[in-house]
């Protein structure tokens, strides 16, 4: 029997994650509408259920969706009502994570609309019961095909509304229930909806999509109306940690269009035709779901359902080791065979996705590291050759072989190829020694050019313009930036995108495509102090995180991994013949297995790519919780970076959990041996720059801006931003200190401290922090080869920033106190001066009067390439290929040097002040040519 207006109050169980400060109150309405009370900002609901029926397998497969400039997959059925077509398959999507069975699978007879997936009964309660206090009972009409029931009662351990239904099937076949109690809404009524991975802001499906639940970074779809936000989500329960969720086990899916185009959040389990669906007469299907309700955006809900229901609240600690042995594995890696830097292209090869090519990201990357660890290797060896390689091809990706195409490679030598920002950036790093970087800049900025894959890049755009006024201090450059912001914010931050033509996306693949420019915006606010662009940034930041894995829930117990001794064998690269590696069968805190934290590559790979590796965004999300003091950000840059490898590992998580990344040899292995997880050669270099960005962001955000280094902009492609440090001065607690990170400098004994250190002409400073909520108090060994401290000497030491003490330094070692998820900055005086090696790199020399000459064919162009004491070339190469020539000739100052391989470059050291060069070519034709000599003089 109904009982009119009864009301219930659910009393919320003191246990869980969430425990509001008041009991919640609903009450049933005689048509059965559910209406909520309290803070939870619950619209009425209708315990409703669509099933979807179908008799026969519908055969649930991915399949690419064909919306427009958009590269993603999506959940497709066999159906008599189908409306999928073929998508051509584009020349970039080719390599790791683009599956083949997805990409050319069949579309005939295919829908990707989940309501054309099956047979659809519609069923509303014809009656409810009280029972007790807690929960309230509904009944529904029986038909031919099942029975169902619901319930709704408070969850004991979220407190959260909680409806769970149970259907007995009397007809065998496949079934989803759908969850569908929410009224739909207007979408251009609405303030904004999220469906994962991909609908956000105003983008509205223009089908009823289903969302799998392993692409859910919350298990849930949204929609905001007046500033309250509301979705349907699957009980964590429903969500297991292991095995690592995959299409194949997703045993729900989201969607927020429903069957008459409204916006409305629904949950349908299990997915039809996925793990679960099949069901024999008799059989029973049951399921759970929160109601959920929260004031604000869906960026907010997404928040407040990650820490209160899915326990996103603590920090992760150096289990495995600190970072800074982590970068300093990586430095020794990175230096050897197992790289794969081939030394005669000057790159990174790039043979896992486009065989015989070569590719790097950016010049910055391996200068960085050169200076910070005080390298000489490391800046001959890898920063000089990639700073040739960037000022010299036309594209990142470059290939001598002419019938390559595969992600759109390049064979001309018509540079450079790096962006405005890395000119501009290595003019000033370079103290001007260089000026034809900026003569570059300022053309480039003029121009356009396609430096990644085939996305066309505008040169005069208002972020190129940050970086032209920082290094020229013209205020025109600035005037331009800041209007161009402005229209920029308005357009596309105050204003929610509602399609995906946005014509300064750079494309939508990466998810720095979909989400706003917050990086940019950011780095407009610390141009200008002007506190509308942090807004703007960190609202930006709010959309990338749902991006990030926050779900599912992390348990509290260990995890067997590896238990045939054998890693996952990643399907990719099983097909290339990698063998499967080699790992020990280990139980690990789960914690260590997790991908909170990080994101699928893409839109298009995020079928295949649970997570990975490279979070540059970890960095500036910690920047942008110093300024604003969001710790949510604080904790996802966190998770995107502690406690998850101790050498480079790999690009990430595939396949099943497994620590075989963890481990500090890892990569050192051959290319065919490595067959976990796929490696991107190219992205050692920035990986390391994003651990030196995070560790020196740790330290601003956690000393509340006491210790600050500036930094130059590293834009590379894609996710890969990052700061450079090293080329200026900072501030340690108020003294001018320089990094410096030589390799071995500090070792504590306790794991659980990163560091930063610098120096300047009295005093080592280092900046312990601690990565564990407990404090920690351990030795310090300090290498005096590197320190100038001597054996039998006392030295004092002195915390002069954060919590803490430290003991004095004797025998090469000092202990240090540092609190839990603390700050301690210890200053230790030397005897002697501590002088980098690579110090006069920044140091301002007398500038050339030409540093760079071209023929004026332009067939030949040559530069002057300085790098303080520790490098003074010049680099001459030929734009022209070997469909022109067979045989080059390079002169410079007298000597001779001949080169039959193509590209045609060639670097030589210079003494003088004064260098001539010249060229001659053999071509094709049999025909000598000798070119004007060029003169680089100061």
């Amino acid at each position: 029997m109904t009982k009119t207006g009864r009301i219930l109050l659910i009393i919320l169980a003191a246990a869980g994650a969430c425990r509001p400060a008041q009991a919640q109150e609903f009450r049933v309405k005689p048509d059965h509408t559910v209406v909520f009370g309290g803070q939870h900002l619950l619209p009425d609901y209708l315990p409703e259920f669509t099933v979807l029926f179908s008799a026969a397998d519908p055969q649930l497969r991915m399949r690419p969706a064909g919306i427009p400039d958009v590269q993603y997959n999506v959940a497709t059925w066999l159906s008599d009502r189908p409306e999928l077509n073929r998508t051509d398959r584009r020349a970039d999507q080719s390599g790791d994570g683009f599956d083949d069975e997805i990409l050319e699978g069949s579309v005939e007879s295919r829908t990707a609309d989940l309501f054309n997936a099956g047979r659809i009964i519609v069923v509303r309660p014809v009656s409810h019961r009280a029972e007790g206090t807690d929960k309230v009972t509904f009944g529904y009409p029986e038909n031919d095909l099942f029975s169902i029931a619901a319930e709704l009662t408070a969850d004991t351990a979220t407190g959260r509304p909680l409806l769970t239904y149970r259907l007995t099937a009397k007809t065998g076949g496949w079934y989803s229930v759908g969850f569908t109690g929410f009224a739909g809404r207007d979408p251009k009524r609405t303030d904004e909806i999220w469906q994962p991975l991909i609908w956000q802001e105003k983008r509205f499906p223009d089908k009823s999509y289903l969302t799998l639940a392993f692409r859910c970074p919350v298990p849930s779809a949204f929609v905001t109306y007046r500033n309250a936000t509301y979705g349907i989500l699957a009980h964590p329960a429903e969500f297991p940690f292991d095995p690592l969720p995959t299409a194949a086990n997703s045993r729900f899916g989201v969607a927020v269009r429903d069957r008459q185009g409204l916006a409305s959040p629904m949950l349908f389990a299990p997915v039809p035709g996925g793990i679960g669906s099949e069901t024999a007469p008799g059989g029973k299907l049951v399921f759970s779901a929160l109601l959920c309700g929260e004031r604000g955006d869906t960026t907010d809900a997404l928040q407040n359902v990650a820490e209160r229901l899915f326990g996103f609240t603590g920090n992760r600690n150096n289990a495995l080791g600190s970072l800074n042995e982590t970068i300093e594995n990586m430095i020794s890696y990175v230096l050897g065979p197992y790289s794969r830097f081939l030394d005669k292209e000057k790159g990174c090869t790039y043979a896992t996705d486009v065989p015989g090519a070569v590719k790097n990201v950016s010049s910055l990357n391996p200068l960085e590291i050169a200076v910070l660890n005080d390298n000489r290797t490391m800046l001959l060896e890898r920063a000089l050759p990639v700073y040739e390689y960037v000022l010299s091809r036309e594209k990142l990706l470059f290939c001598a072989d002419s019938t390559q195409n595969i992600q759109y490679p390049s064979r001309r030598m018509n540079g450079p190829c790096c962006p405005v920002s890395e000119l501009t950036a290595l003019s000033s790093i370079l103290k001007g020694s260089a000026p034809y970087l900026l003569s570059f800049a300022k053309k480039e900025y003029g121009s356009t050019r396609i430096r990644n894959l085939d996305v066309v890049e505008e040169g005069c755009t208002w972020k190129n313009a940050i970086h032209l006024y920082r290094a020229t201090g013209e205020p025109g450059y600035l005037k331009k930036a800041v209007a161009g912001a402005d229209r920029y914010i308005r357009r596309r931050i105050d204003t929610p995108a509602a399609d995906f033509r946005d014509p300064e996306a750079g494309g939508f693949f990466f998810w720095t495509g979909f989400a706003p420019k917050w990086i940019d915006l950011l780095e407009m606010y610390e141009l200008t102090g002007d506190k509308a662009y942090l807004r703007a940034a960190h609202r930006g930041a709010k959309l990338y995180t749902q991006y990030v894995w926050y779900s599912p829930a992390v348990p509290d117990r260990d995890i067997l991994v590896n238990p045939d001794g054998k890693a996952p064998h990643y399907q990719y690269l099983k097909s290339k013949g990698h063998a499967q590696m080699d790992a020990p069968a280990e139980r690990v805190p789960a914690w260590r297995l997790s991908e909170i934290g990080l994101t699928p590559e893409s839109s298009g790979t995020s079928t295949g790519h649970r997570g990975i590796f490279m979070a540059n965004y970890a960095a500036w999300m910690l920047r942008l919780a110093h300024y604003t003091g969001d710790g949510f950000l604080a904790r996802t840059a966190d998770h995107a970076v502690i406690g998850r490898y101790r050498n480079f590992p790999g690009y990430h998580i595939n396949t099943a959990r497994t620590t075989v990344y963890e481990k500090a040899d890892y990569p050192l292995r051959g290319h065919m041996e490595l067959g976990a997880n796929s490696f991107h050669y190219n992205h050692i270099m920035p990986h390391i720059s994003l651990l030196y960005d995070f560790l020196v962001t740790q330290a601003l955000f956690r000393s509340g801006g006491k210790v600050d280094f500036p930094g130059e902009f590293i834009e590379g492609y894609a996710y890969l931003q990052s700061k450079f440090y090293g080329h200026l001065p900072g501030t340690i607690y108020g003294r001018e200190a320089r990094l410096w990170m030589p390799t071995g400098l500090a070792t504590p004994a306790d794991r659980q401290l990163n560091y930063i250190s610098a120096v300047d002409d009295d005093a080592l400073y280092i900046v312990f922090m601690n990565q564990s909520a407990e404090t920690v108090e351990t030795d310090v060994a300090l290498d005096y080869a590197l320190s100038g401290h001597s054996d039998g000497g006392h030295y004092r030491t002195q915390v002069i920033g954060g919590s803490g003490a430290s003991g004095q330094l004797a025998d090469g070692r000092f202990t240090v106190r540092v609190a839990g998820n603390g700050i301690a900055a210890v200053r230790i005086e030397t005897p002697t001066p501590v002088r980098p090696q690579l110090a006069a790199l920044f140091t301002a020399e007398t500038r050339w009067q030409t540093p760079y000459a071209a023929t004026q064919d332009d067939a030949v162009r040559c530069m002057r390439v300085g790098f303080g004491r520790a490098a003074n070339n010049v680099f001459v190469y030929f734009t022209q290929d070997d469909t022109q020539l067979r045989k080059v000739w390079f002169t410079v100052d007298g000597r001779t040097t001949e080169d039959t391989d193509y590209p045609f470059e060639h670097t030589a050291p210079i003494d003088g002040e004064r260098t001539e060069i010249t060229v001659k070519a053999l071509t094709r034709q049999g025909r000598i040519i000798e070119w004007e000599t060029l003169e680089l003089k100061k």
